[in-house]
């Protein structure tokens, strides 16, 4: 079904995508700093499920109703911008999204949830899902649903893993990061304003 040309193809564009800072991968590498690794790993983990969720929708036709329905993308649009404009509020106020303080330590299911709605409240992934994976599907090798799966499987576990691995070597700075409080404030704005200004380009965006 799949020639393995293509495939390499495919997974080199993935891998890009996950390299290109973001506000997922932000939250994997804070959790990194904060926590160590398992809570790098719950957020990237998290990333790849809500990547997953937006491969399923875009299967299943839920992202082809975005583009359709001018109320369906003002909803998702609003809780999307909304969400992420919120985290980044929280960030910026707290600057506690990096922190070294085991008092403030959150528990793996709170991270996971975050991580999860952060990308799969997010309209831009689920559009560029159904942009972006049927490039590389061919009718003529089989059903195209399970190709996309596949693909978009692929792509979600590499997104899991590579968030993942970047909260981990992220997590051995940690020592380093304790000795300088300012770079530390530093990455919390940084983090912050990220995820602001990503939630006005979702405010932004106009249905296609």
């Amino acid at each position: 079904m799949f020639s393995f040309e293509i495939w390499v193809a495919y997974t080199a564009a993935c891998i890009l995508l996950v390299l290109a800072p973001g506000p997922d991968n932000l939250l994997a590498v804070g959790r990194g700093l904060s926590q160590g690794w398992r809570a790098a790993w719950t957020s990237g983990v998290a990333s790849g499920a809500g990547i997953l969720f937006h491969v399923l929708a875009a299967t299943f036709g839920l992202t082809l109703l975005l583009q359709t329905s001018e109320i369906a993308f003002w909803v998702v649009k609003v809780l999307g911008a909304g969400y992420l404009i919120w985290l980044g509020i929280r960030v910026l106020r707290a600057r506690n999204l990096i922190h070294f303080a085991p008092s403030k330590r959150q528990p793996l299911v709170r991270i996971f949830a975050i991580g999860f709605l952060s990308a799969a409240l997010n309209p831009k992934p689920g559009l560029f899902v159904l942009a972006f994976i049927p490039q590389f599907v061919d009718p003529a090798a089989g059903s195209v649903a399970v190709q996309m799966l596949i693909y978009g499987g692929w792509f979600a576990a590499l997104t899991a893993v590579g968030f993942s691995l970047m909260g981990v070597f992220a997590a051995r700075l940690s020592i380093w990061l304790q000795a300088r409080p300012r770079i530390v404030a530093g990455l919390n704005v940084g983090a912050g304003l990220t995820f602001v200004v990503t939630g006005l380009s979702v405010a932004a965006m106009k249905q296609r």
